[in-house]
């Protein structure tokens, strides 16, 4: 439990301070959108350069991991899309949902929880699990809000306009960019490299305090429903998850447990921040984050403790 709780007191510290900054004035009105502003164009768009261009192709093949993690993701990722369709929601929206509850927050909380539990050895299962998040299920999500809002037109107008809107896309373009780099197997200049890493490492930090600061303004007609997509985080996940690692898969004892944890780790902050910058509901995105991090206090030791760790 103290393992859980030291990982966890940075995010809410964070969170707890962008609230009492934007309540007490220290922050202004827009603070929480220029924040984000920051992290969706400079911040988050260097740290996945960064790490697509300089991660070891050897070290990210793991199909046995990447399966049992990344159907997990997709199963989670497709039904909450699938329900909130039925339930009539737009496309756009259900997409929002559906990353909320299916994106684990495996760099901030997963890498320091992983390697205070389990050793630096879990850094490259936590490392993988991060570039399928940030990467694959992010890239995801963005497709279908791009379909989502040039719907309408015909398939060929629709697909040119999603292709564009994606090629001008900074959290779509860098990590492509990035592999691209990779292929090259030339190691970036050293001055690059060191100003990607200042911005990659004001990500976290920043987005959690413009969590906080959006939480601390008025929030009218918000939509309900925040408690099922932390369920599903939290619970439907990891049980996914934990079955493929250690029962139908057979992962070695610590790909298993490390995909189990990640899985079961809350949501991060993306799909607030896509909420955000595309302008759409990012109230519900934000209680979701809350939520699940308070959450996760239980349902990461109740798995520690089920598995006697």
């Amino acid at each position: 439990m103290s393992s859980v709780v030291h990982a966890l007191l940075p995010v809410f510290a964070l969170i707890l301070l962008g609230y009492l900054a934007r309540r007490s004035g220290r922050l202004g009105e827009g603070a929480a959108r220029e924040l984000n502003r920051f992290v969706v164009w400079l911040a988050l768009p260097a740290l996945l350069f960064r790490v697509t261009a300089s991660a070891a192709g050897a070290e990210l093949w793991q199909p046995g991991f990447v399966l049992a993690f990344g159907v997990g993701c997709v199963v989670v990722f497709g039904a909450v899309l699938a329900w909130r369709l039925r339930q009539r929601r737009n496309l756009a929206d259900a997409s929002l949902d559906a990353l909320a509850a299916a994106y684990a927050n495996t760099g901030y909380v997963g890498i320091p929880l992983l390697t205070l539990l389990l050793g630096e050895a879990a850094l490259q299962p936590a490392l993988v699990a991060t570039l399928m998040v940030v990467c694959g299920l992010f890239g995801l999500a963005i497709v279908c809000i791009e379909s989502a809002l040039h719907a309408g037109q015909s398939f060929g107008r629709t697909l040119g306009k999603v292709g564009r809107a994606l090629a001008g896309n900074p959290l779509v373009v860098a990590p492509l960019a990035g592999v691209l780099w990779n292929l090259t197997d030339v190691p970036l200049p050293l001055a690059i490299d060191r100003v990607l890493s200042l911005l990659g490492a004001a990500t976290a930090p920043c987005a959690l305090v413009c969590l906080g600061a959006f939480l601390a303004q008025p929030q009218p007609g918000v939509r309900q429903g925040a408690w099922p997509l932390v369920a599903a985080k939290l619970v439907v996940q990891p049980a996914i998850t934990g079955v493929l690692a250690f029962f139908i898969l057979e992962l070695p004892p610590l790909w298993a447990l490390s995909a189990l944890l990640l899985s079961a780790l809350p949501t991060g902050t993306g799909p607030f921040m896509l909420a955000e910058h595309y302008q759409r509901d990012a109230a519900l995105s934000a209680r979701v984050v809350l939520l699940s991090t308070l959450g996760a206090l239980f349902s990461l030791s109740l798995a520690l403790t089920l598995l006697g760790g």
